[in-house]
């Protein structure tokens, strides 16, 4: 069985760590291999605000990496809708990467590889020559996607791809064709203060939760579970089932920590949510 871990608290560095050791994400690690971190920053909002991934998780991921001997840590997004540095300026990853000694870097800017994703309905795209090379940990934030129904570990691939827009067409296909070709080897979604609404609305909902596994589409399974958000949402979850890139089944997923009832909040969605994932 897939296991995902829940930890609820009000230490995230300290909650991650533990959420990392109680599902083995070590197992995932190469020592010789770089390490890329890969945040939310669809735009430059603050964390606060329920759309950015926050600092504090990330840096629970540095040290979990670093206790763990990995060298070559790179914390790498591509923004959608503002300058990446500027978003990670305003997130505090310009003062993590410092204290830590990781480096960020803008994936829009990186070196990219051209790649026909394994879905008939996919578009040929560019991906970033940094997620192929690397062991990929996406750190999505909590929140729902009015097309995809959620937006966390595979949605969250996104940003190393070009062009973003493209991929919308399709949109579930495209997300579980890009994650058969760049598949994190652990997902971690901030559920510090997560966002309800959609993807960008800016509806903040305290949450103190940070969900862990080795599995991305169990991870993201249990996210949407822990939302309220029934998985006949989320298509590319089951499409990605069907790629064998893990398990969306809640019955075959091993949760530790918080039981999944005793977290769970049904999040307000998008008027437009429910049309746009029948289109999705």
């Amino acid at each position: 069985m897939s296991r995902v871990a829940i930890v609820k608290g009000t230490d995230p560095p300290d909650m991650t760590v533990r959420a990392l050791e109680m599902v083995d994400a070590h197992e995932a690690l190469f020592e010789e291999k770089t390490v890329l971190v890969k945040p939310n920053y669809i735009n430059a909002s603050h964390p606060s605000k329920g759309i950015t991934t926050d600092s504090r998780v990330i840096e629970g991921v540095v040290k979990f990496l670093k206790q763990h001997g990995v060298k070559e840590i790179i914390i790498g997004e591509g923004s959608g809708f503002a300058d990446t540095f500027e978003a990670y300026r305003i997130a505090g990853l310009d003062a993590l990467a410092e204290r830590w000694n990781v480096k960020l870097v803008d994936l829009n800017k990186d070196d990219y590889v051209e790649i026909s994703p394994p879905s008939p309905l996919a578009n040929k795209v560019k991906i970033a020559k940094s997620a192929l090379e690397s062991t990929i940990i996406s750190v999505p934030k909590l929140k729902p996607h009015r097309q995809a129904g959620v937006t966390l570990s595979l949605k969250n691939m996104i940003g190393a791809v070009t062009p973003k827009g493209a991929l919308h067409f399709h949109l579930n296909h495209n997300i579980a064709g890009i994650a058969s070709i760049i598949k994190p080897s652990i997902a971690v979604v901030d559920g510090i203060i997560a966002g309800e609404g959609h993807e960008t609305s800016g509806s903040p909902v305290q949450m103190n939760l940070v969900i862990a596994g080795k599995d991305p589409v169990a991870v993201d399974a249990v996210g949407a579970a822990v939302m309220g958000i029934p998985l006949t949402d989320v298509k590319h979850l089951s499409l990605a089932e069907e790629k064998v890139l893990g398990t969306c089944d809640l019955s075959r997923i091993e949760i530790v920590g918080e039981p999944i009832e005793r977290v769970r909040k049904k999040f307000k969605r998008s008027i437009l949510s429910g049309f746009l994932t029948y289109l999705g």
